[in-house]
């Protein structure tokens, strides 16, 4: 079995796809793109902010991600951008995010290349198919 490509998520911007009633960047959304990355084959890394926690509709669950380590939560007073990019660049991997990271991209010029946009609606997330190789 061949090793699994690896997806690095921003999941703050996943978060805010698609809000609650109340306008909260949902939790849920970073498990449905994770669920549907897995099922193609994917090995998701996601990262979210520090003060992602204090943002959500569900901080209890996003705390649970972040203690199984199924999400990365950057340090406190860092931008969670920096890593997503960092970390991508290291693995080879692509990024997960509505983000085009306009401010990075003369630093990390396979940003246009490598990102995948997505949406989710109704908890259903639909990635951008063209921009890599996702069945």
């Amino acid at each position: 079995m061949s090793p699994r490509k690896v997806a690095i998520v921003d999941g703050g911007n996943v978060a805010y796809i698609e809000q609650s009633d109340k306008g909260q960047p949902k939790v849920s959304n970073i498990t449905a793109v994770r669920e549907a990355l897995e099922e193609r084959g994917y090995q998701p890394i996601i990262i979210v902010d520090a003060s992602t926690r204090h943002q959500v509709d569900d901080p209890e669950q996003l705390e649970h991600l972040i203690d199984e380590q199924i999400v990365r939560q950057a340090p406190a007073d860092t931008d969670a951008d920096y890593f997503v990019l960092k970390i991508a660049e290291q693995m080879k991997a692509v990024v997960v995010s509505n983000d085009e990271y306009r401010e990075f991209q003369q630093k990390y010029p396979w940003i246009e290349e490598r990102r995948v946009p997505l949406m989710i609606v109704n908890g259903q997330v639909e990635f951008y198919r063209e921009k890599v190789n996702l069945p």
